[in-house]
């Protein structure tokens, strides 16, 4: 007898951004301190056409972070646990800041 074993779906954090996603982000990137701006901007000129979603979702959550709190991070004057508390502090929050802070080759 066979059982129909549903295939499981995708995970879909490893899926890429679609352009309307990548445009979305951008534009929730756009921070009100130049240097975050151009900073980010560099990274996703760079990267925002391999961005996954997972990616996608945990850049649009570290905007959440203040402009200093952020420059900080980006600089590495602190990390991600030494702000806000820890409350952006993750493996995925630290991975992507590592992608964030990496010199284009």
């Amino acid at each position: 007898m066979l059982v129909d074993t549903p295939i499981a779906p995708a995970d879909p954090a490893g899926q890429p951004v679609d352009e309307r996603t990548l445009s979305r982000l951008r534009w929730r990137c756009r921070r009100g301190m130049l240097e975050n701006d151009l900073l980010i901007e560099r990274f996703l000129a760079r990267q925002g056409d391999s961005l996954t979603q997972g990616q996608a979702g945990t850049l649009g959550g570290l905007m959440d972070m203040t402009d200093n709190d952020l420059l900080d991070v980006l600089l590495s004057r602190r990390s991600l646990a030494q702000v806000e508390d820890g409350r952006f502090d993750s493996p995925e929050g630290t991975q992507l800041i590592e992608l964030l802070q990496r010199k284009a080759s």
